[in-house]
């Protein structure tokens, strides 16, 4: 067995977005059975809320029992701030269209981080936990939860394996951190039918030619936003052109400019 990368968004939306592995997901870690009609990608509500043009990697609605659930597959450590705004909006945009106040729909916001945490600058503690969930419910001043509004933002990182860690979710952190770190000899409960067929997905020979060119647009983006962050774009377009690769396929993955990326091939002859 030879697993595709859960950090790569392609392979990530081809596991999450099947609806096997989607239910079985949800139900492991948030408990629940969901039966949604649609699973969507690059999922934005219109006209957008404020100023901050949110986009879910993985969006699905349970109209039945008034769930949503939406996933975030992250490769590198983020601010915490960004998902519980992803986490709001969610909540918030029911209130579009609603008469009164009432939010009718449960949000479980699933984040899937796949790097180390960085140190948290608000409080600077280094955090080192596989599972973080955060509830909106009220506690009384004994400490009990009065379950109000049960809303759940959930954070998964399985770079950090605790020995107390449950087998609901210690099934799908190992599928994520073993297609990284061990893709062809993962290690993995294939007891699970949810990780099962996810592990099937991601089997490399299963992948079409198709998914494969995705695949490497989306690693050449990921370093691209690498190398902007230092001012270097011009190194990766500078490789593509040196591969023989089309202007508008660059511009597609390095987001210069064509005029640009014409500039640089014209002062850089192979």
């Amino acid at each position: 067995m030879h697993l595709s990368r859960l950090d790569n968004e392609v392979f990530f939306k081809k596991a999450f977005t099947d609806r096997f592995v989607f239910k079985a997901f949800v139900k492991d870690i948030v408990g629940i059975d969901v039966d949604p009609e649609t699973i969507e990608t690059e999922k934005r509500f219109g006209p957008k809320l404020g100023d901050v043009d949110f986009r879910y990697d993985i969006f699905a609605e349970d109209k039945v029992r008034r769930v949503i659930v939406e996933i975030q597959k992250v490769p590198y450590d983020h601010n915490f701030d960004r998902f519980l705004m992803y986490h709001m909006q969610a909540i918030t945009e029911q209130q579009r269209n609603a008469k009164n106040y009432a939010v009718g729909r449960t949000v479980y916001t699933i984040i899937v981080m796949t790097a180390p945490y960085l140190l948290n600058k608000k409080t600077g503690e280094f955090y080192e936990d596989e599972v973080l969930i955060s509830s909106l419910n009220p506690r009384n001043l004994k400490g009990i939860e009065r379950r109000i509004f049960n809303h759940e933002l959930i954070f998964l990182n399985p770079n950090y394996k605790g020995e107390g860690t449950p087998a609901n979710y210690r099934d799908w952190l190992d599928l994520i951190y073993e297609s990284i770190h061990s893709p062809e000899n993962p290690h993995i409960n294939r007891g699970n039918p949810g990780v099962r067929r996810a592990s099937e997905l991601l089997e490399y020979d299963n992948l079409t030619g198709e998914e494969i060119r995705l695949a490497k647009i989306e690693v050449m983006k990921e370093e691209t936003q690498q190398l902007r962050e230092e001012d270097k774009a011009h190194r990766l377009a500078l490789r593509m052109i040196a591969e023989g690769l089309a202007n508008d396929l660059i511009a597609r993955v390095t987001e210069l400019d064509i005029d640009l990326i014409d500039l640089i091939r014209k002062n850089n002859p192979q």
